[in-house]
């Protein structure tokens, strides 16, 4: 009897080793998809920043050059156009960075597969 009671107690223990390293695998896995999903978004801030501001200069330049090239005959139509476009440009690219902040990001995505795997095979 005393050796049925050891050989329950030792499958346990070996249970509990199994479960912490399955948590300790995936943990890491969450780490290493955390480090990724950073530098993925830190590049993409970086060059969409740059971005923003070379399209932003060349805009502005584009609308200077041709409200001067139409001064002396449509100098307030080039002008109230470019205001029209810039104001509706930004109001549309801020409607559509709302609407994806709304709809989240899903970040992690690896690592919460993983585990929704796991808690199904360990279902009966």
């Amino acid at each position: 009897m005393d050796s049925g009671a050891e050989g329950t107690a030792a499958r346990v223990r070996q249970l509990g080793a199994d479960l912490l390293e399955l948590v300790r695998v995936r943990l890491e896995l969450l780490s290493v998809e955390a480090r990724e999903d950073i530098a993925q978004l830190s590049a993409l801030a970086v060059q969409g920043a740059f971005a923003i501001v070379l399209i932003s200069f060349g805009l502005i330049f584009l609308a200077l050059f041709i409200t001067v090239w139409l001064w002396d005959t449509q100098r307030l139509l080039a002008l109230g156009a470019f205001t029209l476009v810039f104001l509706g440009g930004g109001l549309v690219l801020g409607l559509l960075a709302m609407r994806r902040v709304r709809r989240g990001l899903r970040l992690f995505r690896t690592s919460i597969d993983e585990l929704r795997r796991d808690s199904e095979r360990l279902r009966p």
